[in-house]
């Protein structure tokens, strides 16, 4: 008899979690408030590491410098809503919305512009060289973060959630923020786009085949450098609109808030399998979930749980939830 092609037990990991931490909780509207804010939080870390995810798992290039482009997304952020504070000052969502979506798509435009440059003069001369990458990316991750620094200058800056996106939805006794449902619905919205692109359509098709036999594809007239060149940009895009997610989280940026993320962004892409975009989602609801029943039930726990969790992933499936074949 043949096996089902699909593997589902990955994603019983998330609801198995959110059913071992309620008793553990105790209060059912205590647990649901941790689970709507870890599932936001899983949401932002999915949507900062899948730029990185699909980098990695198509283009088979550690960039160790993702982080500039989570942090010049979300300084972008400080200056598009800082010039729209009518708009930001409004109880109205749809005025909020109104303002931070462009600031979203010039943050993923900056960040995409800036993710070009950084392909065309950092990563490509050491294409298939991971070492020079790992090297070579965090030089340009350190002289990006000392530019950001002379635009915007070294001090914290805040960013505020807009007036309508603040406070929270009352359902029972549990309180729910309001953007802490946004992140959810942006985060399910990012990937079901990634995932229909990359499965669906001819440009998904292509990539995937470039991955598997890049000279086939070539010698059917299909120019799969420049295709790459795009999954790069894209994927710098996404950092940008995850540190204005992530920024707008934390209601302030630094110039360290990628990097400060960038261990926990590569801990949900090995716990996704290396290169795998419905894997690296699964990985990051993991981690947010873990880290706010573990902070809730257990603080001290919480400083390691994600190193707990990693190593328990890989100690039953070494290569991750969902590998990728070519891995």
């Amino acid at each position: 008899m043949n096996k089902p092609d699909f593997d589902w037990k990955p994603l019983a990991l998330v609801p198995v979690l959110m059913g071992v931490a309620l008793p553990l909780v105790g209060s059912p509207s205590t647990w649901l408030t941790l689970t709507v804010a870890g599932l936001a939080a899983g949401m932002i870390i999915f949507i900062i590491a899948s730029g990185l995810t699909l980098v990695f798992g198509l283009m088979d290039v550690l960039n160790f410098g993702h982080g500039v482009f989570i942090t010049l997304g979300a300084f972008m952020a400080t200056t598009v809503l800082g010039a729209m504070s009518d708009w930001t000052g409004s109880q109205e969502l749809w005025r909020n919305m109104l303002a931070v979506l462009p600031a979203m798509l010039v943050a993923m435009l900056v960040a995409g512009a800036l993710g070009l440059a950084f392909e065309r003069f950092i990563v490509r001369p050491v294409y298939g060289q991971h070492l020079k990458q790992i090297l070579i990316t965090v030089g340009g991750a350190i002289i990006g973060e000392e530019l950001i620094k002379v635009i915007w200058g070294p001090q914290q800056v805040p960013l505020p959630l807009p007036e309508g996106m603040r406070g929270a939805l009352l359902i029972g006794d549990a309180a729910i923020e309001k953007y802490r449902l946004i992140a959810v619905v942006v985060g399910v919205l990012i990937f079901a786009i990634l995932a229909w692109t990359l499965g669906r359509t001819k440009i998904g098709l292509l990539i995937r085949a470039g991955v598997q036999d890049r000279e086939m594809v070539e010698s059917l007239g299909y120019r799969i450098h420049r295709l790459f060149v795009g999954v790069f940009v894209v994927g710098s895009a996404l950092a940008g609109l995850g540190g204005v997610m992530w920024g707008l989280y934390l209601q302030n940026v630094t110039p360290q808030i990628g990097g400060q993320v960038n261990v926990l962004i590569f801990i949900v892409i090995i716990i996704g399998g290396l290169g795998s975009t419905r894997g690296a989602l699964i990985g990051a609801l993991l981690v947010g979930l873990l880290a706010n029943y573990a902070g809730y039930v257990v603080p001290k726990a919480a400083l390691f749980s994600n190193i707990a969790l990693m190593a328990a992933i890989l100690l039953w499936r070494p290569q991750g939830v969902y590998p990728v074949a070519n891995r």
